[in-house]
């Protein structure tokens, strides 16, 4: 092997294997770009994109690591998220959860509705 050297594999890597995908579509209702990316908890995104919020609670982008989606003003995007791994532990963002997924959905989804955030049916 040379230093540096790099092996290709000729078959796609998959990634997400064996985690649920789901699909929604997204509308930014802004007037600005809002550019969203890989692990950014799908749930607490910019406020003025509008889809079914309770849906991508656990979950982010399913695209490769390191990499965004953007979302141009009053444009509409099908997106596909993917749950998020591990211990389920989620801070920052917008501060909806910082904590366990599961033990904060019922004050996070109050917080997303309290501070006016689009797509929620509750």
């Amino acid at each position: 092997m040379i230093p540096g050297e790099y092996f290709l594999s000729d078959k796609p890597i998959i990634a997400n294997v064996g985690k649920s995908i789901t699909s929604v579509s997204v509308k930014n209702t802004g007037d600005r770009p809002i550019q969203v990316g890989s692990h950014t908890h799908f749930f607490e995104v910019n406020k003025a994109l509008e889809f079914p919020r309770e849906k991508s609670y656990g979950c982010h982008l399913n695209i490769p690591s390191g990499t965004s989606v953007r979302f141009e003003p009053g444009d509409t995007r099908e997106i596909e998220l993917t749950e998020f791994g591990g211990e389920k532990i989620v801070y920052g963002f917008s501060g909806l959860v910082n904590g366990s997924l599961e033990e904060k959905q019922n004050e996070a989804f109050k917080k997303a509705t309290e501070k006016g955030f689009k797509g929620l049916t509750l």
